[in-house]
């Protein structure tokens, strides 16, 4: 079993700019007013903000906000940063200009199209010399950040922060890899038990749960076309203090989520 407690959230949606407006619209079912069309992680300079895609903007986003609520400094902490696709809409030019003017390639494009993107521009902006790992697993990149996080934890890390990000798919990818809008959620995870804050204690099984009739929660329901929704549950579980999330991890794979409220 791997343990850890949840020290920071840090989330945005589209419509949903923060983790107190998400847990608005799943307990009341209201939100707020004019929100932001996009994030604006303060972590980049002016310049940087307007140049890093949508992808970038949310992932950094949500993993300030986290270690801000946690009160924990963006450059002393570990990172896993996971993404089904990565850059989608990136990824859709990059194919289509190398097919038709391969020399017309855009060198900024190119720079904000590896998978590691999202992680690099965090450890220039939070000046963080500490590891910075970069994963994906289709569609169960979040289950498999999750347990590379709480690895790190067990193998001696103090706190780890786990950010869980994607967005728009465009062009012939979008028929194979769909994916619309931004979605952003980040946990700061430590081993520093605390009272007032929760747990999370992780199994891992090669069976799947008993069968059960698990309603879609008011987050599924908003952003069910995101390829990071996997993630979605265990934020609805912890806002709404339930005790248990599954969710699979691989093809023959489970991972049992304990959440123990304080």
């Amino acid at each position: 079993m791997l343990e850890a407690t949840l020290e920071g959230i840090g989330f945005w949606g589209a419509g949903l700019p923060d983790w107190d407006s998400a847990c608005v619209w799943m307990r009341k079912g209201e939100r707020p007013l004019d929100p932001p069309a996009r994030p604006s992680p303060q972590l980049l300079a002016a310049n940087e903000r307007r140049r890093a895609p949508g992808t970038v903007a949310v992932a950094l986003e949500a993993a300030l906000t986290a270690c801000e609520a946690a009160d924990r400094a963006p450059a002393t902490l570990p990172s896993v940063f996971t993404s089904t696709h990565g850059e989608l809409t990136i990824t859709d030019y990059m194919c289509a200009t190398l097919a038709d003017d391969p020399c017309a390639i855009s060198p900024t494009k190119f720079h904000n199209s590896v998978h590691n993107a999202a992680a690099g521009y965090w450890t220039i902006g939070a000046g963080a010399h500490v590891a910075a790992t970069a994963i994906s697993a289709g569609r169960y990149s979040f289950a498999q950040g999750l347990l590379e996080a709480m690895v790190q934890l067990h193998a001696g890390e103090e706190a780890v922060l786990l950010v869980a990000y994607d967005g728009n798919a465009s062009g012939p990818a979008a028929e194979v890899s769909p994916s619309t809008g931004l979605l952003g959620a980040a946990f700061v995870l430590s081993r520093t038990a605390c009272a007032g804050l929760p747990g999370l204690q992780l199994r891992l099984h090669d069976q799947p749960p008993p069968a059960q009739d698990t309603p879609q929660g008011p987050l599924l329901q908003l952003y069910a076309d995101n390829a990071m929704q996997p993630a979605l549950p265990l934020l609805e579980a912890l806002a709404m203090d339930q005790d248990k999330v599954w969710m699979r991890s691989g093809t023959d794979q489970w991972l049992e989520i304990d959440i123990l409220h304080e």
